[in-house]
């Protein structure tokens, strides 16, 4: 019972910490078309950030610092990105995936340069550093920490979509540009906004992703993206609720996986993600799926009736 208890609550913390990646790239590639490869170069920026921030300072203070440190890091790079970048491709599949590949594979290189390639221990304050006794079992205390910020930056997004006049905006210059565009509305700030989020999401899952697993790399980024990306496929972008099941869901079978099934955790996730993708073989114009699947259709066929 105890190891049950102890799985769950760990695959519910790994959850929420792929529910904090995933939000800002569903975010980004539900409200804007975008497919935003170099999510996980923020994410990486901004844990180093972090991490030189709670060295320096040490402590909770520390901590708390460095997660404001990693969420703005990754807010600011994300709107660098988004205003000398994105910003002219929008509608051009193929160039947005070329430029935000390539960010994902220059940025992580530029850290390994500077910060070298071996893992570093992450800071731990003593609060967060011990266990509390959950039904028999020892859980990690902050597994409790990151369940408890997914929870509130589901709220969040809920009410920035639905209650917030630059949310509305969004929706509605998602569905319609050039409508909104002639009511006298600058989409294309709000717009900016939406890629500000997603990149200050990926800060804070960053610095909660340190904590989590107790170090940080150069690659760190780029293997958590991979999962995102399945838990936005699998969540299928109808509500960020739906994104967030499928993170624990995600979360949950790789722990299970890991543990039952001698560490074939990766192997599970990837067999359930072919399960869902085969079980909706008529997926919609608007399922992840189907907006994934005619991002890299554009993309082949551009490729092809040009010099590739």
């Amino acid at each position: 019972m105890d190891t049950l208890v102890l799985l769950t609550l760990t695959g519910l913390g790994l959850g929420a910490l792929y529910f904090l990646i995933a939000s800002g790239l569903a975010l980004i590639f539900g409200l804007m078309d975008v497919l935003n490869f170099a999510h996980g170069a923020f994410l990486t920026v901004s844990v180093y950030t972090a991490w030189r921030t709670a060295e320096t300072v040490g402590g909770a203070p520390g901590l708390l610092l460095a997660a404001v440190v990693g969420t703005l890091t990754g807010l600011l790079l994300a709107v660098v990105v988004e205003l000398v970048l994105i910003r002219r491709l929008y509608g051009r599949v193929k160039e947005q995936i070329l430029v935000t590949v390539g960010l994902s594979l220059a940025v992580p290189a530029l850290v390994q340069t500077v910060w070298g390639a071996d893992a570093r221990p992450f800071p731990v304050p003593d609060a967060l550093a011990g266990t509390v006794g959950v039904l028999g079992a020892r859980v990690p205390v902050n597994r409790f920490l990151l369940i408890a910020v997914a929870l509130l930056v589901l709220t969040g997004i809920h009410l920035f979509l639905s209650r917030t006049r630059y949310g509305l905006i969004v929706r509605a210059g998602v569905e319609d540009r050039s409508m909104v565009t002639a009511l006298g509305i600058d989409v294309t700030r709000a717009f900016t906004l939406v890629f500000a989020l997603g990149g200050a999401l990926a800060g804070l899952a960053g610095v909660l992703g340190g904590l989590y697993f107790g170090s940080l790399s150069p690659h760190q980024g780029t293997s958590l993206l991979v999962f995102a990306f399945v838990v936005v496929i699998i969540g299928g972008l109808v509500s960020i609720t739906s994104v967030a099941l499928s993170a624990l869901t995600v979360g949950l079978v790789q722990q299970y996986a890991n543990y039952y099934a001698g560490g074939y955790g990766d192997l599970a996730v990837v067999v359930l993600l072919a399960a869902v993708v085969l079980s909706r073989p008529a997926a919609g114009a608007g399922s992840a799926p189907a907006r994934l699947r005619r991002a890299l259709t554009a993309l082949r066929t551009r490729s092809a009736g040009g010099t590739a």
